[in-house]
C-alpha cells in the first residue's frame, strides 16, 4: 500500500502574539494558496511567541517566523510544491544557513 502525502500539514499559529501580527490572515492566505494535498491548520501556540507568525510544516519540522501575506506564496511553491524550503525566510533558531 503506497503511503499518501497527506500526512503533510502546515501549522499557522493563531495565539495571541501571533494573531496580533496577522497570523489570520497568514492562515487564510496558506488556505488560499496549498496544493489540496496539504492540510492547513489553524495551530495553538507553537511556543515561541515573539518571532511570529510563526509557520511550522510538518512532517519535515520546518519552521517559519516572521512571515508576512506576500510570503506564503513563496512557501507554497518552492516547499509545499517544489520541496525545497524557502532558506531566507528559515527561523534561524531551528535552521542554520546551509552555506
Amino acid at each position: 500500500m503506497k503511503i499518501i502525502e497527506s500526512s503533510r500539514r502546515v501549522l499557522v499559529c493563531q495565539n495571541r502574539t501571533c494573531r496580533k501580527q496577522s497570523a489570520a490572515k497568514i492562515l487564510a492566505a496558506f488556505q488560499k494558496l496549498s496544493p489540496s494535498e496539504v492540510e492547513v491548520v489553524a495551530s495553538s501556540c507553537l511556543g515561541q511567541c515573539g518571532n511570529g507568525p510563526m509557520v511550522l510544516v510538518l512532517p519535515e519540522e520546518v519552521w517559519y517566523s516572521g512571515v508576512c501575506q506576500e510570503e506564503v506564496a513563496a512557501i507554497t511553491e518552492q516547499h509545499l510544491g517544489g520541496g525545497k524550503p524557502v532558506e531566507r525566510m528559515l527561523y534561524r533558531k531551528f535552521h542554520r544557513l546551509s552555506h
